[in-house]
């Protein structure tokens, strides 16, 4: 199962040279996690409740080739791994007009409680929420759009 989101770029996410600034892709990231998360039942407002933070404690990015202004872009979000208290994402994003391979990355969120704490296992609720979806084929793809 994935989620795709599909992005113009406009000024305010490039840099002097019309390419985008490689900080505007974390932000596309935590849009593909939080929106596959959403999709798939999970309520951050349920999560803000329960006291419950999810911080992005790794992220590794490759880059393949530049997006530009007024490109348009195709974000694709993925679970890739599943542990006990950790979800790995794949994002990979491709030019839609050129079909070229953007980038590919992996963001690595934990569970931890309102102070920070490590929680050594994820609640019940988020866990059973990714294991399900772990488990659909990565071919059926949920568009917030």
């Amino acid at each position: 199962m994935k989620h795709e989101n599909l992005v113009k770029i406009y000024h305010h996410d490039t840099d002097c040279y019309n390419v985008v600034w490689h900080g505007a892709y974390l932000k596309w990231f935590e849009i593909g996690r939080i929106e596959l998360s959403q999709l798939i039942g999970i309520d951050f407002r349920t999560l803000d409740e329960m006291e419950i933070l999810l911080p992005v404690v790794e992220l590794n990015c490759r880059y393949k080739s530049p997006a530009r202004l007024l490109d348009e872009i195709l974000i694709t979000t993925e679970i890739k791994e599943l542990r006990p208290a950790s979800v790995a994402f794949s994002h990979n994003i491709t030019n839609i007009l050129t079909e070229s391979h953007i980038l590919s990355a992996v963001s690595t969120i934990v569970t931890t409680d309102k102070n920070g704490k490590l929680l050594r296992k994820m609640p019940p609720y988020l866990y059973d929420k990714y294991n399900k979806v772990i488990n659909i084929t990565n071919n059926e793809v949920l568009s917030s759009k």
